[in-house]
């Protein structure tokens, strides 16, 4: 089983901002599969999907960005998921270009305050993410006012094919694995 989670905040004040685009693209790929995430387990929401052959948890963890860690560890061990080899974490990423996607196989949070809590509860670097570039074409005072702000009506225009194109690339990550995808989808 492969494991989906894209990180955000819940409920309805953070639904559109941009530090939500890891929850925009689960509900794209359950938009997709017509399967809904919605069942409430270990901390999250949870829905499953089938890519080709592979079945996919997909997570929605409901700790808020920063403690995400604490739903997914849990999530992990009662699937028997591997990280290093069956998970994949969707996050927003304010050093890209809006639109901009980025997968890796590994590697730091970079300052992602959700990433470090799944190093921290996961107790390893290792394992996949597709980083979404949100990054703003200007400087910004205060970036978490940025990250928390919602989608610019620019955005919003662009971000069914920005969700699409996330979504394509989680899919292709599933059935090909993470050096393929990367080709793929770095730009």
């Amino acid at each position: 089983m492969k494991c989906v989670v894209g990180l955000g905040n819940p409920g309805a004040p953070y639904a559109l901002t941009r530090h939500n685009i890891g929850f925009l693209v689960v509900d794209t790929l359950a938009e997709r599969a017509g399967k809904p995430v919605k069942l409430l387990e270990c901390e999250a929401l949870t829905g499953r999907m089938t890519v080709g052959p592979e079945s996919v948890l997909l997570v929605k963890p409901q700790t808020f960005m920063n403690a995400s860690g604490q739903a997914v560890a849990p999530l992990c061990a009662k699937y028997g998921v591997n990280p290093q080899q069956d998970l994949l974490a969707i996050v927003d990423d304010v050093a890209l270009p809006f639109g901009r996607l980025r997968l890796r196989g590994k590697g730091s949070a970079g300052g992602h305050n959700g990433l470090k809590s799944l190093a921290a509860k996961l107790k390893t670097e290792n394992y996949a993410r597709l980083r979404i570039g949100i990054g703003p074409e200007h400087p910004v005072r205060n970036l978490a006012d940025f990250v928390l702000g919602n989608f610019s009506a620019a955005e919003r225009a662009a971000l069914p094919e920005l969700t699409t194109r996330a979504a394509d690339a989680v899919e292709a990550w599933v059935q090909q694995g993470i050096e393929p995808a990367m080709a793929r989808f770095n730009a």
